[in-house]
């Protein structure tokens, strides 16, 4: 294993990034996509005249000008997505954002399981048989 490669987790589904490889992953969400399901997760508040947004589960921090998303998705690229720091929510649109793809082996992703949904106990059993 290189030096640069992370061990196996046992979920991998449930990680936000991974660095198995040179292509590095991240997962991230659409903040826009928070309002329009009215999910029950968002806040808002109003600083120096403006209402700020956030999610109260952690799974984006940053705090976003709703002004500004508004704005932007007004446009036909929106307002884009922003790095998940958590496991995305069910009721997230989130999606896997993959850099330096040209990196990538003849074998594509050797982690394919990060692309995976979220799910409810690990996709495999670990059995110990003690003598």
């Amino acid at each position: 294993m290189s030096e640069l490669a992370t061990p196996l987790t046992l979920r991998p589904q449930d990680e936000v990034e991974c660095r198995l490889c040179e292509v590095h992953c991240d997962k991230v969400v659409y903040p826009a996509a928070c309002t329009e399901r009215s999910c029950p997760f968002v806040y808002a508040y109003e600083e120096h005249g403006h209402t700020f947004m956030g999610c109260m589960q952690k799974v984006y921090e940053v705090e976003i000008d709703v002004d500004m998303v508004r704005a932007a998705e007004r446009r036909r690229e929106g307002f884009g997505a922003v790095r998940a720091t958590k496991r995305p929510l069910p009721m997230c649109q989130s999606e896997i954002d993959p850099c330096f793809t040209h990196r990538a082996g003849e074998l594509g992703c050797v982690n394919p399981e990060f692309n995976e949904l979220p799910a409810g106990s690990p996709t495999f059993r670990v059995f110990a048989r003690l003598t």
